[in-house]
Order: structure tokens, then C-alpha cells, then sequence
């Protein structure tokens, strides 16, 4: 079983924010960890939604009996 690093993150928040966050029981650390995993997952999907259409255009370019060559060669191939 591997051990989990962490770093730490920190940010400036007004000071009646952490008034109230403190008031509330608000853990911090899970909102933020909570927060920040799903931003990652947003930003990975978008740019492999990009990545995607790209290489969908690229495809596009290729004519079919081209396509149908190779994957008849890849077949043949195996």
C-alpha cells in the first residue's frame, strides 16, 4: 500500500469569510480538496473534448478508401 504526499495550498480570504466559515464548522480542507479535484476533472475532460475534435478533423481529411486500406491492412497484419 503506497502512502498518499500531500502539499500544502493556501489562499487569502476576508476576514468575516473565515468568521463565518469557523461559525458554520466548515472544514476547509475537504471543501478545498473537494473543489479543486473537481476543477481538474472539468478542465482534463475539456481539453481531451478538444483533442477529440481535432483529431476527429484530421480524420475527416483522410478518404475513406484510404481508411478502408488500412484497416484491411491492419487485419491482414495480424
Amino acid at each position: 500500500m503506497s502512502r498518499r504526499r500531500y502539499a500544502t495550498v493556501s489562499a487569502k480570504i476576508p476576514i468575516e469569510l473565515k468568521e463565518r466559515i469557523e461559525k458554520l464548522g466548515i472544514n476547509v480542507s475537504q471543501v478545498i480538496r473537494h473543489a479543486l479535484e473537481e476543477e481538474v476533472r472539468r478542465r482534463e475532460l475539456e481539453r481531451l473534448r478538444k483533442l477529440a475534435e481535432e483529431v476527429a478533423e484530421a480524420l475527416g481529411r483522410i478518404p475513406d478508401d484510404e481508411i478502408v486500406k488500412i484497416i484491411r491492412e491492419a487485419r491482414e497484419a495480424r
